[in-house]
C-alpha cells in the first residue's frame, strides 16, 4: 500500500482512538457492569464490548476486506490467513481491572498488520491524555513529541516491568531465574496493563518489560511502537514473537535485552 494511503489510514485510526477514549472518560461517573470470563481475575465490562463494537463497525465500513482480531470477539467472521492480508488487532480496554478499580492506568490498544508485519500502532491512555503511536518506518511518538531512539543500560541500573505472579511457581517458566533478575535490577514496576508497559519502554520510563503469557491484542500495538525506537523484542526463549499466537514477551533496550537473556533466561530448568 502506498505511503499516502497508509497515512490516511493512520489519520483515520487516530481519530477513532481519540473518540473511543473520550467515550471512556465520559463513562467514569458510572459504575461498569462487570462479568467474569475465565476467572474472577479476568474481567470484562459492557464498556469493553461497546468500545470494541465501535472500532469494528468503523473498520468494517471503511475497510470491508480487512480482518479483525479483538479481545472480546466482536467481529463478523474468523480470520483468513493473517500472514497474507490486513489484520486489525484491538484491545478495547487493556487493564480492565484498573479501569474498574482505579479508573486510571488502562488504555486502548489498536494495531494494523499487513502480511504479519506491523504498519500502525496506537496505545492511548485517555485518563492521562497520552497517545503513543507509530507508523512503520516513520518513528514513534508520544502525543506530538517524537520519541528518541533507545540507548543501552546495564541490568543493575534498569527498572523493569514484571508481574509478581511470574515470581512464583507457574507452568510457563522456572521462576527462580526471574527472582534473581528482580534482585539484581534497580527496581521493578507492575502497571497492570501490558500495552502501557510496552509503551513505557518505548518512551524510557521502563528499561524492559517481561511477561510469560500474553494474547495478540495485548502486545500487537506495543510491538509496532517499540520497534520504531530500537527496542529489542523476543520471547523469553529468545525466539521471534508470533503476533497471532499467545506468547511470552521480552522487550528491552538494546544490550539489556541480550544481558537478560544470557544471564537469567537461558536457565537449564526453563520451561514453557
Amino acid at each position: 500500500m502506498a505511503t499516502e494511503s497508509l497515512l490516511e489510514m493512520y489519520n483515520q485510526t487516530k481519530a477513532w482512538v481519540l473518540e473511543a477514549g473520550q467515550r471512556l472518560r465520559e463513562s467514569m461517573d458510572t459504575d461498569p457492569r462487570i462479568e467474569y470470563k475465565t476467572s474472577v481475575r479476568d474481567l470484562v465490562t459492557e464498556k469493553d464490548r461497546e468500545i470494541e463494537s465501535f472500532f469494528v463497525s468503523r473498520i468494517r465500513h471503511a475497510y470491508p476486506d480487512h480482518d479483525i482480531l479483538g479481545e472480546e470477539g466482536i467481529h463478523e467472521k474468523g480470520l483468513n490467513d493473517p500472514q497474507q492480508g490486513w489484520v486489525w488487532i484491538i484491545d478495547p480496554i487493556d487493564g480492565t481491572t484498573n479501569f474498574v478499580h482505579q479508573k486510571q492506568n488502562f488504555c486502548i490498544s489498536v494495531a494494523l498488520y499487513e502480511k504479519g508485519e506491523p504498519r500502525l500502532g496506537f496505545i492511548y491512555d485517555p485518563m492521562a491524555g497520552e497517545l503513543f503511536h507509530a507508523i512503520a518506518g516513520q518513528g514513534a511518538f508520544l502525543n506530538d513529541q517524537r520519541l528518541a531512539p533507545l540507548t543501552e543500560t546495564k541490568v543493575e541500573e534498569a527498572v523493569i516491568g514484571i508481574n509478581s505472579l511470574w515470581l512464583t511457581p507457574n507452568k510457563h517458566f522456572d521462576f527462580k531465574p526471574l527472582q534473581a533478575l528482580v534482585r539484581d535490577v534497580r527496581g521493578t514496576r507492575s502497571v497492570g496493563a501490558a500495552a502501557l508497559e510496552m509503551a513505557y519502554v518505548a518512551c524510557g520510563r521502563l528499561d524492559a518489560y517481561l511477561t510469560l503469557r500474553l494474547s495478540p491484542w495485548d502486545f500487537a500495538a506495543g510491538l509496532a511502537i517499540v520497534r520504531e525506537v530500537g527496542a529489542v523484542t523476543s520471547t523469553v526463549h529468545n525466539q521471534p514473537v508470533q503476533v497471532f499466537e499467545k506468547s511470552s514477551v521480552l522487550v528491552a533496550r538494546p544490550g539489556l535485552h541480550q544481558a537478560i537473556i544470557d544471564r537469567y533466561l537461558h536457565s537449564p530448568s526453563a520451561r514453557r
